[in-house]
């Protein structure tokens, strides 16, 4: 959400397969970036509120590699996605044990 309370949201795509810059796989404002978080929610893909980042992305089109002084903020949240993947990982491996009770 910007400053003045509108709705806006950006969806980036990083495949490591691929190489190269994240990309912008989605943007809206209003009904179309309530409906882009609401996917992104409802298939457990986190959500950040970022109002600096948001500024430099929605200028992006869709498809576009984000701009090389984004990378910094897109690294920060992808190092915190990476982490709490490698904790519900572990924690899948906890339950799944043999004596975990399942």
């Amino acid at each position: 959400m910007r400053m003045d309370g509108s709705r806006v949201a950006v969806a980036l795509r990083w495949d490591p397969e691929e190489g190269g810059a994240p990309r912008v796989t989605a943007k809206g404002r209003g009904v179309l970036a309530a409906r882009i978080v609401e996917l992104a929610r409802a298939h457990g893909i986190p959500v950040r509120e970022d109002p600096a980042l948001l500024g430099l992305l929605e200028r992006l089109a869709a498809g576009a590699p984000i701009p090389v002084a984004a990378f910094a903020a897109v690294a920060e949240i992808m190092v915190h996605l990476y982490r709490l993947d490698a904790r519900l990982a572990a924690g899948r491996r906890a339950v799944d044990a043999p004596g975990s009770g399942r």
